[in-house]
């Protein structure tokens, strides 16, 4: 009998797709990355931040070729700004980074322990969620901060950006994963999702298995197709349809500092105001100042009946609201008005057309901020400080992921913690049951 030579057993990589191969190095490069210590994730987070400031005009120039197309397509302002990356906006960045890798790793931290009864040892523990996907817009930021926080909880992150950013996200993690690979990580922990076309998309949301959590990041459109398509689970990020209300006991001075601020410090970003709320009792007195002080801003307002008389004779841009405009989250120098009988009528408001983002309320009165707290039921409640505080930076979390607006895990901001899962320990000496 005569032997034959089995042949070549073929590759399985060979019969994936594009992304199920991305996915696949995510896995074992998660595998890897789990176990490491915290000085070793930030050596590469550090390397990550020199590398995108020493690289920053290949990055800029690479931005500048989608920035081009953007404004050639007649994309918004809004979104070209959110698109477009400085050296300033690299360092920024950059220093973001760093500012992740200055923060406690969330992996092993002991969230619950005791000895039972029994003597057996219980701990529940942080550990990495493994494979992120994160689907999202034009932000190149995002590219960054994600793959930061993601590293920083010992997961390996697959980025699908939108393909009006893919010459900036490409080249991002171009930057990226030298370094990561040059500080002795595996570089796959950071990879760009193959393909610019919805095809990529899909697949990815359909990597159950293999991805083992999806963020999106965008507009309601983009959240409501990934978390209503997707077999992968997914931490629902949301629009920001912010409040701003000034109660009866409001001091006017602060109200106006806290409104311009919340609308139009930046325009283009979720917690920025769309809506703003005023008291019947205090309108007389606040809103003509407002409403200057909102078109010295350039800011037009989709004002109510009850609002609109506020505007005679005054320079204030005022138009008539329409039904539309209580549900719009603008990313815009616009603002929906109205006003309200009662506190409880602007919670009532508030309620109906609110994206569970972030609400404010501007009062002298305990009694009131008290109940505006109690009553509204969103990811971030603020009393006498601007919308525009609700931010993983500025809460002290490094930078965010995204602010998630469900209540199933992570709500809010979502620094490093968010991007973790538990499991339990269970230490015996010999214990049967």
């Amino acid at each position: 009998m005569t032997s034959q030579s089995a042949s070549p057993s073929m590759n399985p990589y060979d019969a994936m797709s594009p992304v199920a191969q991305a996915a696949y190095r995510a896995r074992a490069a998660a595998a890897d990355i789990a176990p490491l210590p915290r000085a070793a994730k930030d050596d590469a987070l550090l390397a990550m931040a020199d590398a995108l400031e020493v690289r920053t005009a290949e990055i800029v120039q690479a931005n500048a070729e989608d920035v081009a197309k953007a404004r050639e397509a007649g994309t918004s302002e809004s979104v070209v700004d959110r698109l477009t990356l400085t050296p300033e906006r690299v360092r920024a960045i950059a220093a973001d980074v760093r500012h992740v890798a200055a923060l406690p790793d969330p992996v092993g931290e002991v969230v619950r322990g005791s000895t039972l009864p029994n003597g057996l040892d219980l701990r529940q523990v942080r550990v990495p969620l493994g494979v992120v996907g994160i689907i999202y817009e034009a932000r190149p930021n995002v590219t960054v901060d994600a793959a930061a926080l993601c590293l920083k909880a010992g997961n390996a992150v697959l980025l699908r950006g939108s393909s009006s950013a893919y010459a900036s996200n490409t080249a991002l993690v171009r930057v990226l994963r030298d370094a990561v690979g040059g500080a002795g990580l595996p570089a796959d922990a950071v990879q760009l999702v193959p393909g610019e076309s919805r095809d990529s998309v899909r697949e990815l949301m359909r990597a159950r298995g293999l991805v083992d959590v999806l963020i999106p990041r965008g507009g309601a459109s983009l959240i409501r197709t990934v978390v209503e398509e997707s077999t992968v689970p997914v931490i629902e990020t949301g629009t920001g349809n912010c409040h701003v209300y000034v109660d009866a006991e409001a001091d006017i001075d602060m109200a106006i500092d806290i409104l311009i601020n919340s609308k139009a410090q930046r325009v283009s970003v979720c917690n920025a105001a769309e809506t703003l709320l005023v008291h019947q009792d205090i309108a007389p007195r606040f809103l003509p100042r407002a409403l200057e002080a909102l078109a010295e801003a350039g800011v037009t307002v989709h004002g109510d009946e009850r609002v609109l008389p506020y505007a005679e004779g005054s320079k204030a841009a005022v138009v008539p609201a329409t039904a539309e405009d209580w549900e719009t989250e603008y990313l815009s120098y616009d603002i929906a008005a109205a006003v309200v009988d009662s506190l409880d009528a602007a919670v009532a408001h508030i309620r109906l057309w609110t994206s569970g983002h972030t609400e404010a309320i501007v009062t002298t009165s305990q009694a009131a901020a008290r109940r505006f707290t109690q009553l509204v039921d969103s990811t971030t409640v603020a009393v006498n400080a601007s919308t525009r505080f609700t931010d993983g930076g500025q809460f002290g979390f490094g930078a965010e992921i995204g602010i998630s607006t469900q209540k199933l895990h992570a709500r809010g901001p979502m620094g490093l913690p968010e991007l973790t899962s538990t499991k339990y320990i269970v230490t015996g000496d010999g214990h049967i049951r």
